[in-house]
């Protein structure tokens, strides 16, 4: 039976699909807690249309007597991922300001800075050193209010902006942070748009909501802790790449599905691994219908990954001259926002009209 366009219904197409439709799919899910297992990362030579290599420092086993040293061990950690060649290091929330012998933190007053200032400054210069991005989290002081606060700086060691942690603790309130606005920035780069959340923020979804409506695709979640599985379903909810940085448990990179594209564990205190932005997230049907026609026409050209519970399918281009939203275009598909965003607006006007 076809539906209102002549198309198959979903019925007949799954048996059709049973007999050997030929759809490419993804093994795991993110609630079996698998990792897919993907191609070989394409090296430099051959990259990925839009292949990012992001790096990632877990401030895990690093003890300082002061502020000072303990930046300098995290630039020595830092310094082991540079054979990577990343295009952005991520850092741990306030990280030089932790783990400190004295247990005291300097004043809120003397550990602020306008950047680029006294703490971020040797970020700054390996950033411009090995021409990579930087997310430094650090106190930052604007308009007299101090913020905990993520530092974005540039290839070039130069600032680029910063975000305002939105929902910091009860403790650090009552010790002088302010909450940051609650409209996130994105930042627009060369390796893609960029946003930022930090620790407690992970509680809320607002900010995670609104960074992709401004169009966030990769978001650094620096922080103190973990946050396990919360980490890989902000990633699938709002369909960008989460990169954790921790100061224990576990720091890693969550591809758009949520799964783990790499972790730390015990023999390990970063990450360091390449994402492709050059992809779509869709609801599979009706879109699957369109599939066969996508691989015969691009063959390797397209990876096409559906995980058949959840009813996703991710489309992604292998091929420096392919590009997703072409495709998208051309086999008239929706991505996930879409077709949900065209459900919504189609329920609303039904119940308008039934008053």
């Amino acid at each position: 039976m076809a539906d209102s366009r002549g198309g198959l219904t979903r019925r007949s197409f799954m048996q059709t699909a049973s007999m050997g439709l030929g759809l490419a799919v993804a093994t795991a899910s993110p609630s079996s807690g698998g990792v897919q297992t993907a191609a070989s990362p394409v090296r430099k030579g051959a990259r990925l249309p839009r292949e990012v290599w992001i790096a990632s420092i877990s401030q895990n086993g690093m003890r300082a007597d002061t502020v000072e040293d303990m930046s300098r061990q995290m630039l020595r950690r830092m310094e082991e991922v540079v054979p990577f060649k990343p295009d952005i290091v991520c850092l741990p929330e306030v990280f030089p300001f932790v783990n400190l012998s004295s247990g005291q933190r300097p004043p809120l007053a003397e550990a602020s800075e306008e950047p680029i200032g006294r703490f971020s400054r040797p970020f700054a210069e390996f950033a411009g050193q090995h021409k990579c991005h930087v997310v430094c989290p650090i106190y930052t002081v604007e308009n007299g209010r101090y913020y905990n606060a993520a530092v974005f700086i540039d290839r070039e060691g130069q600032y680029i902006g910063q975000y305002h942690k939105m929902h910091p603790t009860t403790g650090e309130m009552e010790n002088g942070i302010m909450p940051g606005r609650p409209r996130p920035p994105v930042f627009k780069t060369d390796i893609g748009v960029l946003g930022a959340q930090i620790c407690f923020d992970i509680e809320w979804d607002d900010g995670w909501r609104r960074l992709r409506e401004a169009g966030a695709e990769l978001v650094f979640w620096a922080s103190a802790f973990a946050g396990g599985a919360m980490v890989n379903t902000k990633a699938w909810e709002h369909k960008y790449c989460v990169v954790s940085s921790t100061r224990k448990g576990t720091t890693k990179i969550c591809d758009i599905d949520g799964q783990a594209i790499a972790c730390t564990g015990q023999y390990a205190n970063w990450v360091c691994a390449p994402v492709n932005l050059e992809k779509a997230f869709l609801h599979s049907w009706p879109f699957c219908r369109r599939f066969r026609e996508i691989e015969a026409k691009y063959g390797r050209k397209v990876r096409i990954r559906t995980f058949h519970e959840e009813e996703w399918t991710i489309i992604e281009s292998l091929d420096a001259e392919v590009r997703v939203a072409e495709i998208l275009k051309e086999f008239e598909l929706q991505t996930h926002e879409q077709h949900i965003d065209e459900a919504d607006r189609m329920q609303r006007q039904w119940r308008d009209k039934l008053g």
